[in-house]
């Protein structure tokens, strides 16, 4: 297989795609979401259901050409670590003026072109929501774009406060700059990571 070939799927992609793993000095299966970490490394593509296939057909040793442990939740490890990036991201956004807070601000970001993604937090109003799409709408409009500015929800109702404290937020907007467009791609991968999970957790709770 080539360097980022996903060892579950068998498909090459972007690295942005792809979660490599590598195995640590104890053996155990690692994440390097940063791609630092020196040694023989694996790609999973960026998927929650992925990653916990690899682990429950021994993926990984086969891969890594050793015998090495991946834990039982090492899904749920990515998924935490990942958010936890995204968090430290928006930290760094928040002091570059990339990222702002509150509806009104955010409005304001969206009818005036500077917004290049919108966020609500999981418990956000639908009122509120509803009349920022309503911005999301008129500046698309406005604009003759093709499509309105991306509205994401990469977080539950319980880690923006653990993982933001005071940066918490019910609305934000990101603005364009280094650190704003590595707050959406972020974003954009974890959301990606989770949809599988919320999926199947939703289908679940119909059939129950």
């Amino acid at each position: 297989m080539s360097e980022r070939t996903c060892i579950v799927t068998r498909k090459a992609g972007d690295s942005d795609e792809l979660i490599r793993f590598v195995a640590g000095p104890d053996g155990q299966v690692v994440p390097d979401l940063k791609r630092e970490l020196p040694g023989r490394g694996c790609w999973v593509v960026a998927e929650r259901r992925a990653v916990d296939k690899a682990v429950a057909k021994g993926l990984f040793s086969r891969a890594l050409k050793q015998k090495v442990q991946a834990a039982d939740d090492l899904g749920a490890m990515v998924d935490m670590l990942m958010a936890r990036q995204l968090a430290g991201m928006i930290n760094m956004a928040i002091k570059a003026g990339e990222f702002v807070t509150g509806s009104a601000k955010v409005d304001l970001a969206i009818r005036s072109g500077v917004a290049i993604a919108v966020f609500h937090s999981a418990d956000a109003a639908p009122d509120g929501v509803r009349k920022l799409d309503q911005a999301r709408t008129a500046f698309m409009h406005q604009s003759e774009a093709d499509a309105p500015v991306p509205a994401l929800r990469p977080f539950n109702a319980d880690e923006i406060g653990t993982l933001l404290h005071e940066n918490a937020f019910k609305h934000a907007a990101v603005l364009a700059g280094k650190a704003g467009e590595g707050v959406v791609k972020r974003a954009m991968i974890l959301q990606r990571y989770r949809a599988d999970a919320r999926t199947e957790g939703k289908a679940a709770m119909t059939n129950t």
